[in-house]
């Protein structure tokens, strides 16, 4: 039977008159990478958020090895997350970076040199970071989420501003955490890397959930991952039901 570290139930969301995210039902497996789609304003970023417990609800809930993530007794080492590649001091070293969100977390420091090796920041950990570029910020943040080598990875487009080998090198990573028995969710507008990457999709359209299963599944009535996306995200979904 399949471990399940994430379980979202009933989740809604409404920004005043806006609904965001209507009623989700979904579980996000363990030992697998699951893809997370939708267009533009399906609801995917505040869903997220609202797992992460930076949103909190309207209805429902979303667990993390079975607890909201305000309760869980060692946040760090249970989820690792990537929202966006920003937040970072211009000034501070990308090494420096990383000691100081150890420190605040409790983890070891030796974790800095490992994640920093791990995600192929080594070299350029001396620079500032306000010398990188998008994509070795998107390494940092990844490294950073990585520190508490947690069971859970929680990333929100974590491809922007990877180049072709930073995307294979992405890919090689996601997998390798799967096969361990760690769960990976991934939202994503880069179809065709997802298809090369997802063992499961869960796919959005104007806060609803249109489809929950395997990425095989979809390629059977398809033919492809983006037709699929086309079919199950256009035409008889409103597109202006959600604005995230």
């Amino acid at each position: 039977m399949t471990s399940i570290d994430i379980s979202v139930r009933g989740l809604s969301k409404h920004f005043g008159p806006v609904q965001a995210v209507r009623e989700l039902s979904f579980d996000v497996p363990a030992g697998q990478v699951t893809g997370f789609l939708g267009p533009n304003g399906a609801g995917k970023t505040t869903t997220l958020r609202m797992m992460l417990g930076l949103i909190r609800p309207t209805a429902g809930q979303a667990l993390i090895c079975g607890r909201p993530y305000a309760e869980l007794p060692d946040p760090r080492r249970t989820v690792g997350a990537v929202l966006e590649a920003t937040g970072f001091h211009p000034g501070r070293r990308g090494r420096d970076h990383l000691r100081i969100a150890a420190h605040s977390a409790g983890l070891p420091t030796a974790r800095v040199e490992e994640v920093l090796d791990e995600v192929g920041l080594s070299e350029a950990a001396g620079r500032t970071v306000g010398g990188y570029s998008l994509g070795m910020r998107q390494r940092l943040g990844l490294a950073a989420a990585l520190l508490g080598d947690p069971q859970v990875l929680v990333l929100d487009e974590p491809a922007n501003g990877l180049d072709p080998a930073g995307m294979a090198w992405l890919r090689e990573l996601l997998r390798g955490r799967a096969a361990s028995g760690r769960t990976v969710i991934v939202s994503s507008h880069v179809l065709s890397e997802v298809a090369q990457t997802a063992d499961h999709v869960v796919i959005l359209a104007g806060g609803r959930l249109t489809f929950d299963g395997p990425v095989d599944r979809l390629r059977e009535h398809a033919g492809s991952l983006e037709d699929a996306f086309l079919r199950l995200t256009t035409d008889r979904h409103d597109p202006t039901a959600a604005t995230r």
